[in-house]
């Protein structure tokens, strides 16, 4: 059989072994790129550490508060060793880091890997369902668009895109929380219900934020997808496609929507990816436990060990979703390869 490789007659008369051609680059590639995450998370812990400890404001104050003495406040700060030189501190937690130690909170007590990943849960809940919507409303809006172009439904989504683009996370929310859940109560205010304990609610309790926070990149996606959608239907094998009599609707989903994923995926694992991080608007207003809302409750606190964490499980996240990305490409144009 062309192109599918190495033939090995050797074996019984169950079939021929067939070598994927491409695993083993493949292999080589995550290799590679997993090994260059070490260089790129140790510059990202290395800005984070140096930026939050020349920021004005001192954790030992904030724990003993304002009327604390100052020689209690240095002692604090003495045990705790922020009294010592900023490139000792960086080497210590370098080497606790190596360990897979991240060190204890300073505010709640205890270990910063624990912390990060009871709020994980209610951010990666959150994040799935903002992409599922913004996925569903992307290219729904998008292939409409495109498949009515120029007409009064291409000019009417895109108006709708244009709109949800242009509004702030913070508003939308509040709008969504003042229309759906205190006028007609449909859902609730705030408040979070973990997705093991009560599914249902779960979700009732997760479908503002998730839209709040999903809408703004649906409309970009759409205006992705109907863009490269656009300039795919203009192509040659389009235009033979509908000379032999193929239906619409498989030279939109089929032919079209296909040989367009590629700009679509990767809109769509950014949009992820700034979602992870993105979500600390939406956790504050909605009052879900979430990363977001912890990371603005250490800044507040001044918890050093917990901003750094959450940040750099959030560039892993980040650099992570990128590349899954790159090995999604390889899997929708065969062409690509490793």
């Amino acid at each position: 059989h062309p192109g599918a490789g190495i033939c090995d007659l050797t074996y019984p008369a169950s079939g021929c072994y067939f070598y994927r051609k491409g695993s083993r680059p493949l292999r080589r590639y995550l290799i590679k790129r997993i090994v260059a995450l070490v260089p790129v998370m140790l510059v990202v812990a290395s800005v984070v550490f140096t930026i939050i400890h020349l920021a004005p404001g001192n954790p030992a104050q904030v724990i003993l508060g304002e009327e604390a003495h100052p020689d209690e406040v240095a002692a604090l700060a003495a045990e705790m060793g922020f009294d010592r030189p900023l490139p000792v501190q960086l080497g210590k937690w370098f080497l606790n880091l190596a360990r897979g130690d991240l060190g204890n909170s300073v505010y709640y007590n205890k270990s910063v890997s624990s912390i990060v990943l009871q709020h994980a849960a209610p951010t990666i809940q959150l994040t799935i369902m903002a992409v599922m919507i913004n996925i569903i409303l992307g290219l729904v809006m998008g292939v409409l668009a495109a498949a009515y172009h120029n007409t009064l439904v291409d000019n009417s989504l895109m108006f709708i895109a244009s709109i949800k683009v242009s509004l702030p996370i913070s508003w939308l929310g509040l709008m969504l929380m003042l229309l759906f859940a205190l006028k007609l109560r449909w859902f609730p205010v705030s408040g979070y219900v973990g997705f093991w304990e009560d599914p249902i609610k779960s979700m009732l309790y997760m479908a503002l934020p998730a839209f709040a926070l999903g809408a703004g990149a649906a409309a970009r996606l759409a205006r992705m997808t109907r863009a490269t959608m656009l300039e795919v239907l203009r192509s040659d094998y389009i235009r033979t496609a509908r000379a032999k009599g193929v239906s619409e609707g498989s030279i939109l989903f089929k032919h079209s929507l296909k040989n367009c994923l590629i700009p679509v995926v990767t809109v769509i694992g950014l949009s992820m990816a700034s979602m992870m991080g993105g979500a600390v608007v939406t956790e504050t207003i909605f009052g879900i436990p979430g990363l977001g809302k912890l990371l603005i409750s250490s800044v507040f606190n001044r918890d050093y060990p917990v901003i750094q964490g959450v940040v750099l499980y959030i560039s892993l996240v980040y650099v992570l979703i990128n590349l899954i990305i790159d090995i999604i490409y390889g899997i929708i144009d065969p062409r690509i390869s490793y």
